[in-house]
């Protein structure tokens, strides 16, 4: 699944360097072709927004009359709204079998590719990847947050980007910020890239433009270290 193409020491030396990284072209491109057919046409999304039960979809009148009360409780401290699909739930209940993504998240799992990111980041604890399928649509966002989770153990986050021809201007980038609050890098959610950082850090997803052409469409989550006894 991981491009035959693809040469990681760079991206293992920025890496090293920064704590942060976007590869790209990092799966194959056929393989990456059916995930985003998957993600636009076959995930029964929901939405989700922070402290709220996940949702159906909004519709874009819903959106509208939602939306205002969502702002001012990101005016007010962490937030978010986006669709998503809880891929490892979903995997551990035996649901929507029929979802290519249950085969990502297996791959994700095997001891291929945990050799593989063990190589990557050096972190030989790796021992698990969880995933969720995310879709931000006109309007959603990720507040600021550091994605630190003590009981998970989480070592690094990625984003797996498979939405095509993204545009700078209709948002929904990956910032990173300092614990200052200063500004730091942004990735450009580009097609067929794995975006990768090591948790925690600062970062946050802008909103996305009325104006943008398509859902900024992923897979994400963290690459673990074996929970701690006791």
């Amino acid at each position: 699944m991981i491009s035959n193409e693809l040469d990681i020491a760079p991206y293992r030396q920025r890496l090293a360097e920064t704590g942060r990284v976007q590869i790209p072209g990092f799966l194959q491109e056929d393989a990456a072709e059916r995930l985003a057919d998957c993600l636009r046409r076959e995930v029964p999304w929901v939405t989700a927004e922070r402290t709220l039960p996940d949702s159906p979809p909004w519709t874009p009148e819903v959106a509208r009359q939602r939306m205002p009360a969502a702002y001012r409780r990101a005016a007010a401290g962490f937030h978010f709204v986006y669709d998503r699909y809880l891929l490892l739930e979903a995997a551990q209940a035996g649901r929507d079998p029929h979802l290519v993504l249950h085969a990502a998240l297996r791959f994700f799992n095997s001891p291929e590719y945990l050799d593989f990111i063990r190589d990557l980041t050096g972190d030989t604890s790796l021992a698990m990847v969880g995933a969720q399928a995310t879709r931000y649509l006109p309007g959603q966002f990720l507040c600021l947050h550091d994605d630190r989770h003590e009981q998970e153990q989480r070592r690094y986050a990625y984003v797996l980007n498979l939405s095509r021809r993204w545009q700078a201007d209709w948002g929904g980038l990956l910032h990173f910020v300092d614990e200052d609050g200063t500004p730091r890098d942004s990735f450009l959610p580009r097609w067929n890239s794995l975006s990768l950082f090591k948790v925690p850090a600062g970062h946050h997803v802008g909103v996305v433009a009325p104006w943008a052409q398509e859902p900024r469409l992923a897979i994400t989550g963290w690459w673990h270290a074996p929970p701690q006894a006791g």
